[in-house]
C-alpha cells in the first residue's frame, strides 16, 4: 500500500506542476476511438479553493486549445492487448492535438474502461487531541481505514473519502477547523486489474510522455453528465463505450460505487457483421445511420442496400429490412442493458432517494435506447450529453466524448484522495520494516 501511495503522490505533484507550467493533456483511451484534448490553465499560479466536491484538492480554471481523436487500434473490453498498436494511435491522436493547440505537450492525464473494477466501502475513526479538526487529524482519519484484502494484482485506481462524521453529526463536506471529540469518516476504494494500469502507465511512457493521473472512465463520465442535483440526490451513469459498458453511482456529489460490463457497441456492430455476412466497417456505417431498437410498422418497407465489393454480383447487391437489422441488434442491446440492471441490484441503487439513470457514451446513440432502458432498468432514463466544459470543438460535445471532458473536469477539478494528505509517520514503521524482511526472503 505504500508503494502505491507514493507512486499516486508522485503523480498528483507532476499534475500539480503541469498546471503552474500551464498545459496539459487529457487522453480517453476507449476501444473504439483514442480522443485527446489539450488543455490551457488561466490563472494557474492561484490554485484556488473550492466548495462543494473536492474542497481540499487544488483547481483551476480553464480553457480547451487542441482536440482530435483517431480510431483506437489494439484495445478490447477497455484494456491494451496489443502495445504497438495503441502506441502509434495515441502518438497520432497527441500529435494531432498538439498541431492544433500549436503548443507541445509533456503531461497526460488518461483514462481507461474495463479492467474488472470492484468497489469497496471503508470506515475509520479516531480520538482529536487539540479539540479542533486539523489537516493532519483527517490524513489520521483516512490512514485509520483498514485497507481489505483485495487480492494479488489488484491495484487501487481511487481513494476517495465521501463522508465526513464529527461526535454525531453527519455529512460534513469539510471537516478541517471544526471542533468536536472523535472523528470518522466513510472512504470508497475502487480496484482495478493490475495489469491493465501498467500496460496504459508503460504505453503512455513509449510515447515520451510523463503520467500526470489516472482515472476510470466510469467515474469521469458521470462528473460530466450527470447534473448537480443528481450527483447529490442519487443517481447512476451508464457509459456504453465501444469495448465495455462503465456504471458508476454517485451521492451527495462523490461515487460510491462503479463497475463495468464486458460489451459495447462494437458487439452490436459484430452481431450485425455475422448476422448480414458484411464487413465490420460496413456493418458500423450500417447501424450508425438506419440502426434501432424498436420497431414501427414502417420498418418492413424501408429497405437498406448492402453494398459490398466481393467480386460475387448477388452477394454485393443484397437488400434488408430496417425490421431485420433492428432484430438483430435489440437481442444484444438487452443483454447489456440485463447485465446492467444485475450490478445496480448488486448495489442496492434501489435504496437511494433519486433514482435517475443517465445514459451516455457513443453506445448510447442508437434510435429508441432510452425507452428500451426505461422498460429493463425501470427507472427513468434520460440521455446525457458532456456538460460544464465550454469553448469545445463541435465534434467533442457529443455523448461519445462524456468520458474525456470528465476528464478536463477530473484534472482540473479534482476529487480529494486519500494521497492529497500526508501518511502520518506511525503508519510507516511497520509496513517498512515487513517491506524489508520480504525482500531479505526473495532476494537471499
Amino acid at each position: 500500500m505504500i508503494e502505491l501511495y507514493e507512486s499516486q503522490r508522485a503523480m498528483r505533484n507532476m499534475r500539480k506542476a503541469a498546471m503552474q507550467r500551464g498545459v496539459v493533456a487529457v487522453l480517453d483511451v476507449g476501444s473504439s476511438k483514442i480522443a485527446c484534448l489539450v488543455l490551457r490553465f488561466d490563472g494557474s499560479d492561484k490554485l484556488a479553493e473550492m466548495d462543494g466536491v473536492g474542497p481540499m484538492a487544488g483547481q483551476s480554471g480553464f480553457r480547451v486549445i487542441g482536440a482530435a481523436t483517431t480510431r483506437s487500434r489494439g484495445v478490447r473490453f477497455g484494456e491494451i492487448n496489443a502495445m504497438q498498436e495503441t502506441e502509434r494511435a495515441i502518438r497520432t491522436a497527441i500529435q494531432a492535438a498538439q498541431k492544433m493547440a500549436k503548443i507541445r505537450v509533456d503531461h497526460v492525464i488518461a483514462c481507461f474502461a474495463g479492467a474488472e473494477p470492484r468497489s469497496y466501502g471503508l470506515d475509520g475513526s479516531i480520538d482529536l487531541e487539540g479539540h479542533v479538526v486539523t489537516e493532519q487529524d483527517v490524513a489520521r482519519v483516512l490512514a485509520a481505514c483498514d485497507a481489505p484484502d483485495f487480492g494479488a494484482n489488484r491495484e487501487v485506481l481511487h481513494a476517495q473519502p465521501v463522508n465526513f462524521a464529527l461526535d454525531h453529526r453527519s455529512g460534513l463536506g469539510d471537516p478541517r477547523g471544526q471542533m468536536g471529540q472523535r472523528l470518522t469518516t466513510d472512504m470508497h476504494m475502487l480496484t482495478v486489474d493490475e495489469a491493465a494500469v501498467q500496460n496504459l502507465a508503460h504505453c503512455v511512457k513509449r510515447c515520451d510522455l510523463e503520467l500526470a493521473g489516472i482515472a476510470s472512465s466510469s467515474y469521469v463520465s458521470g462528473l460530466s453528465a450527470l447534473v448537480e442535483d443528481e450527483q447529490e440526490l442519487g443517481a447512476a451513469c451508464i457509459d456504453m463505450g465501444g469495448g465495455a459498458t462503465g456504471i458508476s453511482i454517485f451521492m451527495k456529489k462523490h461515487m460510491i460505487y462503479a463497475d463495468a460490463v464486458r460489451m459495447g457497441g462494437e458487439h452490436v456492430t459484430g452481431d450485425i457483421s455475422m448476422g448480414l455476412q458484411v464487413p465490420k466497417a460496413t456493418a458500423e456505417r450500417i447501424k450508425t445511420f438506419y440502426g434501432g431498437v424498436v420497431a414501427t410498422g414502417m420498418d418492413d418497407r424501408e429497405m437498406i442496400e448492402l453494398e459490398g465489393d466481393t467480386g460475387d454480383w448477388e452477394h454485393d447487391r443484397r437488400s434488408v429490412s430496417r425490421a431485420e437489422l433492428i432484430g438483430i441488434m435489440r437481442p444484444r442491446v438487452e443483454e447489456i442493458l440485463e447485465e446492467v440492471r444485475a450490478r445496480l441490484d448488486v448495489a442496492g441503487f434501489d435504496h437511494l432517494p433519486s433514482q435517475q439513470i443517465v445514459l451516455t457514451g457513443g453506445g448510447s446513440q442508437i434510435p429508441g435506447l432510452d425507452g428500451l432502458a426505461s422498460k429493463i432498468l425501470g427507472q427513468q432514463v434520460r440521455l446525457g450529453r458532456p456538460m460544464r466544459v465550454h469553448g469545445l470543438p463541435q465534434a467533442a460535445t457529443g455523448p461519445g466524448f462524456a468520458s474525456a471532458v470528465g476528464m478536463c473536469l477530473f484534472a482540473t477539478h479534482p476529487q480529494d484522495e486519500w494521497w492529497d494528505f500526508e501518511l502520518p509517520v506511525e503508519r510507516y514503521p511497520g509496513r517498512s520494516l515487513r517491506r524489508a524482511v520480504r525482500w531479505f526472503r526473495d532476494n537471499w
